[in-house]
């Protein structure tokens, strides 16, 4: 294997901007503890960020894209041409995460790095790792030179967003399959059955859905000897965009910016990250608690608390961005607020 770099030390979080940001909480002109998850987050951030006042007005929202081999098992509710249209709408600003990028003032950074039919969109990034991933009912996904440029594409995206002053990255994916390939990944980390974590998708029936869970236990068995290891079980069940995913979140914990992260396909590579590099844990933020069964599981397993629970399913990012008003109104009401002392209120007593 060449440089394994995802196994490189995390950036260290700044002890003592978090505990200022903390005390300063403890300051605020209302009852300690009473905004909940805002406060948490915001002492969070600054923790992070290494400033008792933090914010996140600047942020990079990676999509990463991939088709995967495995639709040829039929598990998916839509062709898988639907991939590269994608492509196509996210540059054109007609999918919902252009909409969602455009109302933040995020930058939006598309990278293909592997679709079945070959394209070449201007604004998008082709690095053209293969046809899609290979059909992991039959074998390996992907190569080892695969999984790695899969990885390292997703840390040039954080690298990008480093030398542009990001605060906050997201990372969101496109690939038609994806749910499936996020399923058998989790299973395999988390030696569950395949029925626990399977879910609709982009709208299976229960026909469907008992037929993708099938396909996922048949592969499970297949690939069995890479149960429990995150690099082989990415290798051998994973795509490109989520390998991309898990590159970018374990680059943002090595280059200290923080990460928000999306739904369940999204959750399932940081939960790879964090089993390739535990202390990348901490830079992890999370989005949005979404419909499909799985990403319950993963969220419990990564011990996370999200901030919206809205029954999305739709990927793209979109739940990691619409949680951003609520991070940018966290940094706002953390950095704005009166202390006691300035706003001549009188405290609690000690």
């Amino acid at each position: 294997m060449s440089n394994a770099w995802w196994l490189n030390p995390t950036h260290e979080i700044n002890e003592e901007s978090r505990e200022q940001a903390l005390a300063r909480q403890q300051q605020l002109t209302k009852p300690t503890g009473s905004l909940g998850q805002l406060e948490a987050v915001a002492v969070q951030l600054a923790g992070l960020q290494g400033r008792v006042k933090p914010k996140v007005d600047k942020v990079w929202i990676a999509i990463f894209a991939g088709d995967h081999g495995v639709v040829a098992q039929g598990v998916s509710a839509y062709p898988q041409e639907v991939t590269g249209q994608m492509l196509h709408n996210f540059i054109m600003g007609g999918a919902a995460i252009s909409v969602l990028a455009k109302q933040l003032s995020a930058q939006l950074d598309v990278v293909d790095l592997g679709t079945v039919s070959p394209l070449n969109l201007p604004g998008v990034r082709h690095l053209n790792l293969g046809a899609g991933t290979a059909n992991f009912a039959n074998g390996p996904a992907m190569t080892q030179a695969q999984l790695e440029g899969a990885l390292a594409g997703g840390r040039d995206s954080v690298l990008r967003a480093k030398a542009a002053g990001t605060e906050l990255f997201i990372g969101g994916e496109m690939g038609i399959g994806n749910t499936t390939v996020a399923s058998a990944l989790a299973c395999s980390l988390l030696n569950c059955p395949a029925p626990l974590l399977v879910g609709p998708g982009t709208g299976l029936d229960a026909q469907g859905i008992n037929h993708k869970a099938q396909v996922i236990e048949q592969a499970l068995q297949l690939h069995a000897a890479q149960s429990g290891d995150a690099l082989g079980s990415l290798r051998a069940l994973g795509g490109f965009e989520v390998a991309a995913l898990v590159g970018a979140y374990l680059a943002c914990a090595q280059e200290g910016m923080a990460a928000l992260v999306d739904g369940f396909i999204c959750t399932v590579a940081a939960l790879v990250a964090v089993r390739l590099n535990p202390c990348c844990r901490q830079w992890l933020l999370f989005g949005h608690r979404g419909a499909e069964p799985g990403h319950r599981h993963v969220l419990e397993t990564l011990e996370a608390d999200p901030l919206l629970d809205l029954g999305l399913r739709l990927g793209e990012g979109s739940g990691a961005a619409l949680a951003v008003p609520l991070l940018r109104l966290a940094c706002e009401l953390h950095n704005g607020m009166a202390t006691f002392a300035e706003a001549a209120v009188a405290d609690r007593p000690a």
